[in-house]
């Protein structure tokens, strides 16, 4: 699966650059969203991190953002629209 951040309503302007197998999305040249082949990578907040890895079996610690983020496998363990408002979560924590 390919998420699709152009759909994603609340956020502003960013700039992409394509890696060799993955695409980093950035505002303010901070990386907010990192998407990877079967997984993305977005910032947030220690404790809401760790709620999410220990609820989900598909959200872990991001490779990218270490401790500041976490990286969600697209299984349907999370729905669309809850990626979705971490990503515009993630946008927000880095545009400032």
């Amino acid at each position: 699966m390919v998420y699709d951040v152009s759909k994603v309503s609340g956020i502003g302007e960013f700039s992409r650059k394509n890696e060799k197998e993955r695409e980093l999305f950035f505002v303010n040249e901070k990386a907010f969203l990192v998407v990877n082949k079967n997984t993305v990578e977005v910032r947030c907040d220690e404790k809401l991190g760790k709620l999410l890895r220990e609820k989900y079996e598909s959200v872990m610690e991001s490779r990218y953002f270490g401790r500041g983020g976490i990286e969600i496998v697209m299984s349907g363990q999370l729905q669309e629209n809850e990626v979705d408002d971490l990503v515009r979560l993630s946008y927000n924590l880095s545009k400032d």
